[in-house]
């Protein structure tokens, strides 16, 4: 089995652009870098699912393997990519009340976050 050097190299691009903007502390830059090394590790799994081929379910002909694809590898996939997007949505909304948080100073309307902020000042008085 011989893979595309091309979309190898692609693969090794994207993942190492990936872990490096998962290494930055800025939540948007996580989260591209998440997205990032999510569509590495599905053109992986798509890469290494082997070659193209004929569609597994074929209406009334032979039901022999050779030269079938592989359903397995475009599953992964299809369910990688909704995990992908539900940790994105997720990591933006965490993102949206982080900002909400730090950047206004009205937080009556949730006695929770007040006593967050109110023990976070006790510990730092810088803040």
């Amino acid at each position: 089995m011989s893979a595309n050097l091309i979309m190898l190299i692609t693969i090794g691009v994207l993942t190492a652009c990936g872990v490096y903007l998962l290494l930055e502390r800025v939540v948007s830059k996580m989260l591209l870098g998440m997205i990032l090394l999510g569509n590495a590790v599905n053109l992986l799994i798509l890469t290494l699912g082997g070659p193209d081929g004929k569609p597994p379910i074929i209406a009334g002909s032979d039901t022999s393997p050779e030269g079938m694809a592989d359903p397995l590898a475009q599953a992964m996939v299809l369910t990688a990519i909704v995990i992908t997007m539900g940790l994105a949505a997720f990591v933006l909304a965490l993102a949206y009340r982080a900002y909400m948080l730090t950047t206004t100073e009205d937080i009556t309307n949730d006695p929770e976050d007040a006593q967050v902020a109110s023990r976070r000042e006790r510990e730092d008085p810088e803040l």
